[in-house]
């Protein structure tokens, strides 16, 4: 690797030498203009729109236009004459928690290598950052700009990170944003377990540019002479949702399928989680109703004009009972009477 900056980090009064590394590298596959019928590559010449003339290296400036098109010439002298502090030094400015910078503001990465004869000061900052879990916020120039940055250790060593300027991270600034939207429970319930689905620890090993294979082998197809075959994609299906809920419901089935689980699982787990936030939805609605009728002023008021129903005696159907019982016995010895009276007629 090629260091692409040399200077030191002033660590308070300690000042620790080092030199910064790209810590990442494109990977893309880079290609020339070259000309469809020899293959010769196409070159650009540097031309002077006003005369017309090539331009050499040598006699090329940096040029600020102004907004009525005019051009303000700038040269080396004016760039060496800025006032940054930060030319040769990493500044240390504060030392804040890692997760309240956020993402969006972190540029390109950077390795720092120790340069200097002890490696103690680089040791200290790096196990002092790590033990109170901090990252330092820094400023450093880096290709005649300064920068704002975050130094963190990772795997042993300290990286750091360039951050943008607040003012360069423009504003979402959207229509929905203003929209009234409301999302349904059985809705969210089913995103839930989509994402309970599809939840891992991250692993960027598993992970693969698979466009940059098929060009690699694209590429060596051609060089080898064979014939280039176009593979044959699957049919992708239309990206518009006709229902939210069905089309979260084959999405979690789909998820614990690529897992090796059950489809028909999947789906009988999260339906069952919209059933159950369905009817505790329910229930807590019928709940504040009972709650309000029993709260207002109209319930209490019928309450209170509602005659009291009269409560039987104690024994009521005790008596009741007897009395029945003697009527059926009268009735009886009625009729037995009459059958003896009967039976000496006859005689």
């Amino acid at each position: 690797m090629q260091s692409i900056w040399k200077g030191a980090i002033s660590f308070g009064l300690v000042s620790i030498p080092v030199r910064l590394y790209s810590a990442t590298e494109e990977k893309d596959i880079s290609f020339r203009q070259v000309h469809r019928e020899d293959g010769g590559r196409i070159r650009y010449k540097r031309v002077c729109s006003v005369d017309g003339e090539e331009v050499p290296y040598a006699d090329i400036a940096k040029g600020y236009e102004l907004p009525d098109g005019e051009m303000v010439v700038l040269e080396d002298e004016d760039f060496a004459n800025l006032p940054i502090s930060t030319s040769r030094a990493v500044e240390v400015l504060e030392f804040v928690p890692a997760e309240q910078v956020d993402p969006v503001m972190i540029g390109k990465p950077y390795y720092c290598d120790p340069t200097g004869a002890d490696a103690k000061p680089y040791l200290l900052l790096r196990n002092s950052l790590e033990k109170a879990d901090r990252v330092a916020i820094v400023k450093v120039a880096l290709r005649q700009r300064e920068r704002l940055a975050m130094l963190r250790p990772r795997d042993g060593v300290l990286v750091l990170q360039t951050l943008l300027w607040p003012d360069e991270v423009r504003e979402a600034r959207f229509s929905f944003l203003d929209e009234d939207v409301s999302v349904r429970p059985q809705e969210l319930a089913m995103a839930e377990s989509y994402i309970s689905a599809l939840s891992a620890d991250f692993d960027p090993g598993e992970f693969t540019d698979e466009y940059r294979q098929a060009l690699e082998e694209v590429i060596q197809a051609k060089v080898a002479g064979r014939e280039v075959k176009q593979p044959q994609e699957a049919p992708q299906e239309s990206g518009q949702v006709v229902d939210l809920m069905e089309a979260l419901r084959r999405s979690v089935a789909e998820a614990k399928s690529r897992r090796g689980e059950s489809a028909s699982s999947a789906g009988d787990e999260a339906a069952s989680a919209s059933d159950a936030t369905g009817k505790t939805a329910q229930k807590t609605a019928r709940k504040s109703a009972q709650k309000t009728a029993q709260t207002s002023p109209g319930a209490r008021k019928s309450a209170k004009k509602a005659p009291a129903k009269p409560q039987p005696k104690a024994g009521g159907k005790k008596a009741a009972a007897k009395k029945a019982t003697g009527n059926s016995k009268s009735t009886a010895a009625k009729k037995s009477a009459a059958k003896r009276t009967d039976a000496r007629k006859t005689a």
